[in-house]
């Protein structure tokens, strides 16, 4: 039994999978181990300027030959540039985060890039839809990083039956249970991203690993939300801190500062109190740490197990 939909033609990959473009984490070593193994890797340009990401495109160019994308953060102060920049490197795929990039749209698929943006709402996706967007990545608000308010199992069965073009699930999804039932909702794929952390490939810190696997299902909690930009990450003596001050009549400016630079620091650099350890809620699910290719192969194993029990449930 093979899964193949029409995102696996439309992106070129054998199995419907995306691995989400994660600040600092998702670097050539990661994209192009799960692009060799037939998803879709997906570079994380995240705040990083342009050099770095030229550089992760010339090293993932040489380290696999298949299909890969970037994810640009349209937040970053970099973000028109590094849009400049996948034009000029003939990038094929586009996804994003952080923003509505309807503006960008047009020009990028003259160029002949495949545009995917992620949405957290109906009302955006129908909008990227007219803009030209080819599928938008439905995600809900278990999911790592930056959300939106709704779960996935409400948000993806309302972006499908609003729009034309193929829909990506995302958040809350480790494996192959969690890809059949996004399929059975309507999504053509998956996009995961709090999995992949957890693979031999990742730059993430060992530590960071180890938090994630020893996590459980209330493990994480989101902070931003009186900045208007809620993320989700690991609970700890950081996110408690922001949390506080939240509450308080605080100053943007002085949380803005709190918050510079401790993705990096907890993601890359192991500070597990101190640092900011972007994850999803299915944290609580991830048991191991292996090799890309070996969580694909058990993902789409699984999936055809769970399809075949689904089978003799319904003869029974």
């Amino acid at each position: 039994m093979s899964i193949n939909t029409p995102i696996c033609q439309l992106l070129g990959i054998r199995h419907p999978i995306l691995q989400g473009g994660m600040a600092w984490l998702a670097t050539a070593e990661l994209v192009s181990a799960v692009s060799e193994a037939g998803g879709l890797g997906v570079i994380g340009a995240g705040n990083a300027p342009p050099d770095w990401l030229k550089d992760q495109l010339e090293k993932t160019r040489q380290l696999t030959d298949k299909p890969f994308g970037v994810n640009i953060m349209l937040m970053s102060p970099h973000a028109m540039e590094n849009l400049e920049l996948v034009i000029r490197e003939q990038v094929s795929i586009i996804t994003f985060g952080g923003g509505n990039p309807g503006a960008h749209i047009a020009g990028l698929k003259q160029a002949g890039i495949t545009v995917i943006p992620v949405v957290s709402s109906v009302a955006l996706a129908r909008r990227l839809e007219r803009a030209g967007a080819d599928a938008v990545i439905a995600e809900g608000t278990e999911s790592g990083g930056h959300v939106g308010d709704t779960c996935s199992m409400a948000l993806l069965p309302q972006v499908v039956d609003a729009v034309n073009i193929p829909v990506i699930a995302a958040g809350g999804i480790a494996d192959g249970r969690g890809l059949i039932a996004a399929l059975a909702l309507g999504a053509q794929g998956i996009q995961m991203g709090t999995r992949f952390i957890c693979s031999d490939e990742c730059v993430a810190h060992p530590d960071f690993k180890q938090h994630i696997v020893q996590a459980n299902d209330r493990a994480t909690t989101v902070t931003g939300k009186a900045l208007g930009h809620p993320a989700r990450c690991l609970e700890n003596r950081f996110t408690r801190e922001f949390s506080e001050m939240e509450k308080s009549n605080f100053n943007p400016e002085e949380l803005d500062e709190l918050g510079r630079g401790r993705l990096r620091e907890g993601v890359l650099l192991g500070n597990i109190n101190g640092g900011s350890l972007m994850a999803g809620q299915i944290s609580g699910l991830i048991k191991d740490i292996k090799p890309v290719q070996q969580i694909i192969e058990t993902m789409i194993n699984q999936a055809e197990q769970t399809l075949g029990g689904l089978s003799e449930l319904l003869e029974a």
